[in-house]
């Protein structure tokens, strides 16, 4: 799946979303705001916000640092306490999510889980990785550089191959720097085979794996592996790149795939007058519902660029789980279509 868009392309495809979506760049706010739920990352006994935060969408967008620290420095004060980055978010040298992160917020250090990938030392994901020992301290430390900071939470390998994994030298790389304090838990973010290895392997403490209403093979598969080891889950693409936003099929392959996936599932919320709902029961506030009334679900980062986002994402989490029925019928929908290729990776 192609990751890369030129600038023009990023400014084009998030301006069209953002008026798909219907909302204020500052919304208004009534005095009372509602809760925050917090969730044990399994083992790591971490407490994180069930709604966290992930940085591609400011890497890619180059957004710049004033919104970006207004988007965060409010997160944090409403009670988001997890943040996911990575090595290859954006440009390698201006801009970069973790650079933008770092300025907003690492006077904050102590208010939030951080956690980074490494892998891709040249900062672009699926090119020119490597997976050597020496290539993962040096991105750890750029990242701790960019970030502000002298340890990560979490680190992540970011994708690697099942094969990699076996051979053992990336979790060797991770526990060095676990050992010298660089990081407090080793992690895996990834889809599929890749995923069930890292769990199995016991190895990791937290997985960062792929569901959605449009993914939904982890919850028969890998969910109940990660909770019989008490492993952490973090969920990725948890609004599949809210495609529904879309009146036609993107032209992006990245967010056309999704789109593709769409058209099928026929699914209530995302149809009608729910598709400009910002509320519980809109296509955003059901997808995000879906996934945290999924067992074994700690956290589903959702990225942004728009200020007073992630208080909406939570907000609408903390209307309520989905009733069984509501659930069911999402998760009946969708096996309906199982034996198709319902999962992009």
């Amino acid at each position: 799946m192609k990751m890369h868009l030129t600038r023009r392309e990023t400014l084009k495809l998030l301006a069209a979303g953002a008026a798909g979506l219907m909302m204020p760049a500052v919304p208004v706010f009534g005095a009372m705001r509602k809760s925050v739920e917090y969730r044990r990352l399994g083992r790591t006994n971490l407490q994180v916000s069930v709604v966290g935060f992930g940085s591609l969408s400011i890497g890619l967008a180059s957004t710049e640092q004033q919104r970006v620290g207004q988007l965060l420095n409010q997160a944090l004060d409403r009670g988001l306490n997890i943040i996911d980055t990575a090595e290859c978010y954006g440009h390698p040298d201006k801009n970069h999510a973790e650079i933008l992160i770092g300025n907003a917020i690492g006077s904050r250090r102590d208010e939030y889980v951080l956690s980074s990938k490494v892998g891709h030392e040249n900062g672009h994901f699926g090119q020119g990785s490597d997976w050597s020992s020496a290539s993962i301290h040096r991105t750890i430390d750029r990242s701790l550089k960019r970030l502000k900071t002298d340890h990560l939470d979490i680190v992540h390998l970011h994708g690697c191959s099942v094969e990699i994994l076996r051979a053992g030298e990336v979790i060797e790389a991770l526990k060095k720097a676990r050992q010298v304090g660089k990081t407090r838990f080793l992690a895996y973010a990834g889809s599929g085979e890749r995923v069930r290895y890292a769990i199995e392997s016991n190895e990791f403490d937290v997985v960062q794996l792929t569901l959605n209403v449009f993914e939904q093979n982890a919850i028969d598969d890998l969910l109940p592996l990660a909770q019989k080891r008490d492993i952490g889950v973090i969920a990725k693409r948890p609004i599949g790149n809210a495609v529904w936003r879309f009146p036609e099929r993107p032209e992006w392959e990245w967010y056309a795939e999704y789109w593709d996936l769409i058209k099928p599932l026929d699914y209530p919320f995302f149809k009608g007058d729910a598709l400009a709902d910002p509320g519980p029961e809109g296509a955003a506030g059901m997808a995000l519902r879906f996934l945290t009334s999924t067992p074994g679900v700690h956290t589903a980062i959702v990225g942004t660029t728009n200020p007073g986002r992630w208080t909406q994402n939570n907000d609408n989490v903390t209307a309520g789980l989905l009733s069984a029925e509501q659930y069911g019928a999402i998760r009946a929908n969708w096996r309906a279509l199982a034996g198709e290729k319902r999962e992009l990776g």
